[in-house]
């Protein structure tokens, strides 16, 4: 069987989205460039690990390599566009894997399509590159699982992350006292013994 590798390298727009009513939401990483769209959906929890990953690794970067990171980016001068349309999924993200490049200052993303293994996260680095890989699958991922991998600069590295995180943040508000999310209804809250709060 064969896989795509869908490559980005760089893409003209790499972002996190959603579609769907907040409590039903389904989370996509979208890459757009040379004519083509690509969206694969992740859980909500994969975005947000993989915003505070490439945290790490661009904070790795700098002090190991001396890399100069831009300032984190205005929420008003950040891509608040919706995802590109049609969001065809192209395939459901299994492993997602981080690298730095040195030789050209850049971040590799790669999303790789879900195998049959459960979550576990890995955190590795090599001589010359930062990686940090989140990975659902203990072994090496399958090299005949479709990927797509993206090129990108610090500075839209952090573009990526600000509305990652504004993504993530944008669905139900949680529960004061349990931290659940809150439906418009409200919801049965285990401090409460169930009663409606």
């Amino acid at each position: 069987m064969t896989h795509q590798v869908h490559a980005f390298e760089p893409p003209e727009r790499f972002v996190a989205g959603t579609v769907g009513p907040p409590g039903e939401r389904t989370f996509f990483l979208q890459a757009r460039g040379g004519g083509r769209l690509v969206s694969v959906a992740l859980e909500k929890v994969q975005v947000s690990l993989l915003a505070e990953k490439l945290e790490e690794l661009l904070s790795e970067a700098q002090r190991r390599f001396g890399v100069k990171l831009p300032e984190a980016a205005p929420v008003v001068l950040g891509d608040n566009e919706p995802l590109d349309t049609p969001v065809d999924e192209e395939f459901r993200v299994g492993t997602l894997g981080l690298a730095f490049d040195v030789d050209t200052a850049t971040v590799v993303i790669e999303a790789i399509a879900v195998g049959e293994a459960e979550v576990e996260v890995e955190v590795g680095d090599a001589d010359d590159d930062v990686e940090v890989e989140i990975d659902e699958e203990p072994d090496e991922p399958d090299e005949d699982l479709d990927r797509l991998r993206v090129r990108l600069t610090p500075e839209a590295t952090r573009e990526f992350i600000e509305r990652a995180k504004r993504v993530v943040n944008a669905g139900r508000p949680p529960c004061p006292l349990c931290g659940q999310p809150l439906d418009p209804a409200g919801h049965l809250c285990p401090r409460h013994n169930g009663y409606h709060r």
